[in-house]
């Protein structure tokens, strides 16, 4: 008897005010319309106690928050996901459709907090194990086009209202992270028109939906 297959888990990720959620709602309905069977997921959260640690994180408090319990709690919030939601639906043959995930720890922790890649890498593999998205979606674009967007949008949460330069760095580690395992990434130039975005986010889905089923 065949093992049964494996499902495929692809993550969107991004700075502050790239169109993550348009974009987001876009992959869904194509998943759909192609009859994948998904799940949806993001981080920090995916599960109750996940987003309890979540609003933790992202929340504005009077104490401040140190960057290692910021880090620590993320990948809290990650074991209880990764146990809770993702393994479970990877293991019935089904996507997990994932609104961001490590690499958002590289970026905003590693480059805007300034933590040593090496400490991220061994918790990362003390609670993921092997672990690894499928495929990484980027979306990127320049600080201050992300900026003008997010401000325009909501009030800011904890990590949307850190400097230009703290955004500036956590562009920059996406960019490093998909140049170091270009196989594993795709970046869209999300400064251009939505129909030009989806179109090349098309392309990608198109490209998994293919490998998922060979």
């Amino acid at each position: 008897m065949s093992e049964e297959k494996k499902g495929l888990f692809l993550v969107l990720e991004g700075g502050e005010g790239v169109g993550k959620s348009t974009n987001m709602a876009f992959i869904q309905n194509y998943l759909r319309q192609q009859g994948i069977r998904f799940q949806h997921s993001r981080e920090p959260g995916g599960t109750e106690l996940a987003e309890k640690i979540r609003a933790l994180i992202l929340s504005k408090h009077d104490e401040s928050v140190s960057n290692m319990t910021e880090l620590l709690l993320m990948f809290a919030a990650r074991a209880q996901h990764i146990d809770q939601k993702i393994n479970p639906v990877l293991n019935r043959g089904e996507w997990l459709v994932c609104d961001r995930f490590t690499d958002a720890t590289y970026a905003y922790q590693g480059g805007g907090r300034g933590f040593d890649k090496s400490l991220i890498e061994e918790l990362e593999q003390l609670v993921q194990g092997d672990l690894r998205p499928d495929c990484t979606i980027i979306l990127d674009a320049p600080v201050e086009v992300g900026f003008a967007r997010a401000h325009a949008r909501a009030e800011l949460d904890r990590m949307e209202s850190e400097s230009k330069s703290f955004h500036e760095s956590v562009r920059q580690s996406y960019l490093e992270r998909a140049a170091h395992i270009p196989e594993k990434y795709a970046v869209i130039n999300a400064d251009q028109p939505l129909e030009s975005v989806q179109a090349e986010l098309q392309q990608q889905l198109d490209r998994l939906i293919e490998m998922y089923r060979a």
